[in-house]
């Protein structure tokens, strides 16, 4: 069964550098870049303790107390959920917009709706932490001047620590796509 939502698009992979938006459907929500591996890691363990936890609901349904099996399983599925929700967590851009999707809230802002996109300097979360450090983030000017509750991409969050790089060519795209679509409008 194919996750999509897990990888980029091969065809960001195989494009040369003089194509900034290689895909050919614009209109199809896409995350410019892959999870990272703190990210992918985090699912993965929490997927582990589901398999756990419909293991014990089997024993439990095995051991004639359905009602306990069938609550221990409904539990597994909100943590299965959880964690497929922790891999959709990020920027995805079309031609429509721009989405921020976290864990509990996305947020959608049409192109028409974006000034700019830049990468800055500034304190940025360390792994969703409270505890700061300097880094870079990439950070959405909105018409009318509201700032968004948080930076698009940080180069310390659970995608883009320990891999810079990544972090330069995902933020060049997402602002590629803004360049295109904002001088557009």
């Amino acid at each position: 069964m194919p996750l999509p939502f897990l990888t980029a698009d091969r065809a960001f992979d195989e494009a040369t550098d003089d194509i900034a938006l290689p895909y050919d459907d614009r209109d199809q929500w896409r995350r410019p870049y892959r999870p990272g591996p703190w990210r992918v890691g985090a699912s993965a363990v929490v997927l582990l303790v589901a398999s756990f936890m419909l293991i014990a609901a089997m024993i439990i349904a095995f051991a004639g107390a359905l009602q306990g099996a069938l609550i221990c399983a409904l539990a597994a599925l909100v943590v299965i959920t959880f964690a497929l929700r922790m891999l959709r967590i990020g920027t995805w851009v079309s031609a429509r917009g721009l989405r921020q999707t976290g864990l509990f809230i996305t947020r959608t802002m049409p192109w028409n709706a974006v000034v700019a996109v830049r990468t800055v300097q500034q304190p940025v979360r360390w792994l969703g932490l409270p505890r700061t450090v300097q880094g870079q983030a990439l950070v959405l000017v909105r018409r009318g001047g509201e700032p968004l509750p948080g930076p698009l991409l940080t180069d310390r969050n659970a995608d883009f620590l320990g891999r810079g790089t990544a972090f330069e060519r995902a933020a060049d795209t997402v602002e590629a796509w803004a360049h295109e679509y904002t001088r557009a409008n």
